[in-house]
């Protein structure tokens, strides 16, 4: 205890993520009933939270070496499980990620979730939410880890359910928390079969281990492949993905922090976070491109059939987390990871934005939000335009830089493929992504649907909002969204220094960078005959085009809003439908494992185990009644059984 307190690299570490577990008992035992308070307690938590961990990345951007602190945490015998904290770049930087975007959710929360009846059982979720997924990007070993992401895993859970009387939000939490466990089953047996074979879990002893091929091959591949089971079920990459557009029954803002930079965005964390080990495994390599590439594509399909606000935004996630694993498979390191953290500011800025729409107008429908006027809205108009250009990949804003340096990874890639595959993925996220801009901007027949939309009571009539628009509840919303908004334009200019302070202190990741040629600025290099302004000139080519396209079927005074789907309906209903994914769920589900397995192991359990249980109950009832024939209490009977035993004996004795 003396230690934590003379080291003030540990003081803050511990502080900065214990603080959030503080703030939830604190709300569910204490407060509970005081929302004021409640929300008091658990934003500053997490605004030290944020001090902490700006604390840390100051006080460790120079530091050259990975900072390790491990403590005796399970003892049996010579086995010693430690816990503790890892301190390296990437663990810093998605701290500081994760600790931000929780802040500004949990700000923005107080207008969103104003006057709602769980108010403070809300925010005890939240910081539930921060510390588990804080303490597990600053873990040390693959164990701890794994234990703060079946936390994470819970906390989202509660959150996606938050609104549990909701029969679609229950069964959307369930459905998140089954889909991600079992992608989690391979992930803890990809764990098991590397403790067995190589006898130690601890993160950087693996990624060297990996690097000086001391893990034989097989072990590593097998173990690898298993544990991409976790990124596949958390990160919501083929087949495990449809379960993250149902995601969006919670709360706005637990989308936004759900989508950004935390739970989902873990499964592609751990991918970098053990990414020398991994990349060792060119055949695990190969199958996460592969997986990453056709999440990409199938989920941006699914975005042109829904007039969902807020599952636009969620097929986009899921296809940017294709693209960030795509870009890691491809072996670019800093690539993958920096698209991670661009995407975390412009993705929380489009789903905040969304909410304050929402929250005007009590709709998920972008159509019925334009017709009601929700150009109006400047502020979440403005900044959602922002997001959405991020997101396309148009400059100056972030996700140009990250875009860019992916597809340079991909570019220097043999198969040539992949980088196809990117670009049309980009042409996609761009034209689905401003149909959506393009419908809330140029509204058709606003007179119209606006009488019908108000006859159902579906809108609010701005008059109603007009003196909120300028009250806290507004600005508790505005403002985040303003921050973010200055992030998406600025973020992208770091990626010098980002890159320096990723790759460029001699860690581990560094060398492996190195050595494979992976940097982020193969961009800026040919590769394989496609040069860097080629490259630069297919992507814009392919970002302009796509908005373009939108505009000529969206956005243009004349035009009809209907898209080209409209001319194949059946092919819209294929991407409407998420190309049956989930009906094939369905009846996997009822005809192999209710109908088959279930009704095998139910009929097991009656007829053998219950059965077998039973029969032994009716022999010895049995049993016991004949038995008891031997003891009838009259005592002439029980001198006569006596007799009989000793004649039988004697007779027995003679005769032998």
């Amino acid at each position: 205890m003396m230690s934590l307190f003379r080291d003030p690299i540990l003081l803050a570490a511990a502080l900065g993520t214990s603080l959030p577990f503080l703030s939830m008992a604190i709300i569910l035992i204490f407060t509970r009933h005081n929302q004021r308070l409640s929300a008091s307690i658990s934003v500053g938590s997490v605004s030290t939270s944020v001090l902490c961990a700006l604390y840390l990345l100051i006080t460790l951007s120079h530091a050259g070496a990975p900072i390790q602190y491990e403590f005796p945490w399970l003892l049996a015998d010579d086995i010693v499980i430690p816990f503790g904290y890892l301190l390296d770049p990437l663990s810093l930087l998605m701290l500081n990620i994760v600790a931000v975007i929780s802040f500004l959710v949990q700000v923005y929360s107080i207008g969103y979730m104003a006057g709602d009846p769980g108010f403070s059982r809300y925010y005890a979720f939240q910081s539930l939410f921060a510390w588990a997924m804080m303490s597990m990007v600053i873990a040390p070993s693959m164990l701890q880890l794994f234990i703060f992401w079946e936390l994470v895993g819970l906390a989202s859970y509660l959150l996606i359910g938050y609104y549990y009387e909701k029969w679609s939000a229950s069964q959307a939490g369930k459905k998140a928390f089954v889909m991600t466990r079992l992608g989690d089953i391979g992930f803890f047996l990809g764990l098991i079969i590397l403790v067995l074979g190589f006898g130690d879990l601890s993160i950087v002893r693996m990624n060297e281990a990996g690097q000086a091929h001391n893990i034989p091959q097989y072990l590593l591949t097998i173990s690898a492949l298993l544990i991409f089971g976790g990124v596949m079920g958390k990160s919501a990459q083929f087949p495990l993905l449809t379960w993250l557009p149902d995601a969006m029954e919670g709360p706005t803002p637990v989308s936004a922090l759900l989508h950004s930079a935390t739970m989902v965005a873990a499964g592609v964390y751990m991918f970098g976070r053990i990414f020398p080990f991994y990349s060792m495994s060119p055949e695990a390599m190969g199958l996460a491109l592969a997986i990453g590439t056709v999440t990409m594509l199938l989920s941006s399909t699914m975005a042109m059939a829904t007039y969902d606000l807020k599952q636009v935004w969620a097929y986009s996630t899921v296809s940017q987390l294709g693209f960030m694993v795509m870009g890691l498979a491809a072996g670019g390191y800093f690539a993958g990871v920096f698209h991670l953290t661009t995407h975390a500011g412009f993705k929380a800025l489009l789903f905040l934005c969304s909410g304050i729409f929402i929250h005007e107008y009590h709709t998920n429908d972008f159509r019925i939000i334009g017709r009601q006027g929700g150009r109006k809205l400047l502020i979440p108009m403005v900044c959602m335009t922002v997001g959405a250009l991020a997101l396309s990949g148009i400059f100056p804003f972030s996700g140009f830089f990250s875009k860019e340096a992916v597809l340079g990874v991909l570019a220097n890639h043999p198969n040539k493929l992949w980088l196809f595959a990117g670009l049309l993925g980009a042409l996609m996220t761009a034209y689905y992504t401003f149909r959506l801009i393009f419908f809330m901007l140029f509204p058709k027949s606003a007179g119209e649907v606006h009488g019908e939309h108000d006859s159902h009571g579906a809108g609010h009539g701005h008059d109603d909002h007009d003196k909120e628009h300028h009250g806290y509840i507004f600005w508790t919303m505005a403002v985040p969204v303003m921050i973010l908004a200055a992030i998406s334009c600025v973020l992208g200019f770091s990626q010098s220094s980002l890159e320096h302070f990723l790759l460029g202190q001699g860690t581990v990741p560094a060398q492996l960078a190195a050595s494979h040629g992976t940097e982020a600025h193969a961009v800026a290099h040919e590769g394989h005959g496609i040069g860097h302004y080629a490259l630069l000139l297919a992507a814009v080519t392919m970002a302009v085009g796509g908005i373009l396209w939108a505009f000529f079927e969206f956005g243009r005074k004349r035009a009809t809003q209907e898209g080209f789907l409209r001319l194949f309906p059946k092919v819209e209903q294929l991407f409407a439908a998420r190309w049956y994914m989930d009906a094939f769920l369905r009846r996997f589900l009822d005809d192999v494992i209710y109908s088959g397995f279930t009704n095998l192991f139910t009929r097991n359990d009656r007829r053998i185990i219950d059965g077998g249980i039973d029969g032994i109950c009716f022999f010895t009832i049995g049993s016991g009644r004949l038995l008891s024939f031997l003891q009838s209490g009259m005592l002439q009977y029980n001198l006569l059984v006596m007799i009989a035993a000793v004649g039988v004996v004697v007779l027995y004795l003679l005769l032998a």
